[in-house]
């Protein structure tokens, strides 16, 4: 199985390196500049599960070389639209996009670029970012990769050759059979833990140690909740519990990716995460009013930004 992964960052870089260091018959797409660090450095992946260097194998926009059997997509969802037109070579009849991005939002995209049946589900949960030296830096010992069919038969021949291809990763990598439901409670979680965390600014310890924090993530979370439960997506009972434990730790310095962004002046999901969630809610005429604050804010922030540029 040939496997491209659009860009070498974070979470692309881990997963795809992962899966090379396996064995696999990855490839990155990368521009020119973090090509140059590639070939002159490696890929340098550090983390508490060990650290590796791998030389992996590139391309450039201009000869992608396709078609490939599997494009992995983990951008930003602001480079949606500029990453499906990279990887448009990349495509043959039979290749399929396996995103691994936030939110819900990018497969009506994907699937008016690509077509539906060509798009899997997927997610991931980890933290990792690139370092001053372009190193993959993998904070903690999470790493999941979750995967699977959005309609018709879980065990497909594609998605079991995926299960085969990614045997043996340093990393959890899983065949889901109800992917739909894995993406919707972690957009739910996630969503939560974005608007709180940007909102108030702070860790979850630091809102949850305020006279009044915990009540309010209780509150932000069963507004997340209520927009999956009509998307026909009702959180199940281990996932409400595992979300609630999170982000209601007052020992806890976790913070939203999102807030990271924020903090140092960058770009955020805002509108593909926190606004879609307000926007689903409004059309079913659910009532989120800690959502709608927290979008707020993060529309000023993103208007001072671009103001200021």
């Amino acid at each position: 199985m040939r496997m491209l992964v659009l860009g070498a960052g974070g979470t692309g870089g881990y997963f795809g390196g992962r899966a090379a260091q396996a064995g696999a018959d990855v490839t990155f797409l990368v521009r020119e500049a973090r090509a140059e660090r590639l070939r002159r450095d490696g890929l340098r992946i550090k983390s508490p599960r060990g650290d590796a260097t791998l030389q992996p194998k590139l391309v450039l926009a201009d000869a992608v070389g396709g078609p490939y059997d599997v494009v992995m997509l983990s951008c930003k969802a602001y480079d949606l639209d500029s990453s499906i037109e990279a990887i448009r070579p990349a495509m043959g009849e039979h290749t399929v996009v396996l995103p691994i991005m936030n939110g819900v939002r990018q497969y009506d995209v994907l699937d008016s670029a690509f077509g539906a049946q060509r798009v899997l589900g997927g997610l991931c949960q980890i933290s990792a970012t690139i370092g001053p030296e372009g190193e993959i830096v993998h904070m903690g010992q999470h790493a999941n990769l979750v995967y699977g069919e959005r309609a018709g038969q879980v065990r497909s021949e594609r998605c079991v050759a995926i299960e085969q291809a990614l045997a043996g990763v340093d990393f959890s990598a899983r065949l889901s059979d109800a992917i739909y439901q894995d993406i919707w409670e972690k957009y739910v979680f996630l969503t939560a833990l974005a608007a709180s965390t940007c909102l108030m600014r702070g860790t979850v310890g630091q809102i949850v140690s305020s006279d009044d924090g915990e009540a309010f993530m209780r509150a932000l979370l069963r507004e997340t909740q209520q927009v999956a439960a009509a998307n026909g997506h009702p959180v199940r009972a281990a996932a409400d519990a595992a979300a609630l434990k999170s982000l209601t730790d007052a020992s806890s310095n976790v913070t939203a990716s999102m807030f990271r962004d924020l903090s140092q002046g960058g770009k955020v999901e805002a509108e593909h995460l926190i606004g879609d969630m307000v926007r689903r809610a409004a059309s079913l005429g659910l009532d989120t009013p800690y959502l709608r604050v927290a979008n707020t804010h993060l529309q000023v922030y993103q208007a001072r930004r671009a103001a200021n540029q």
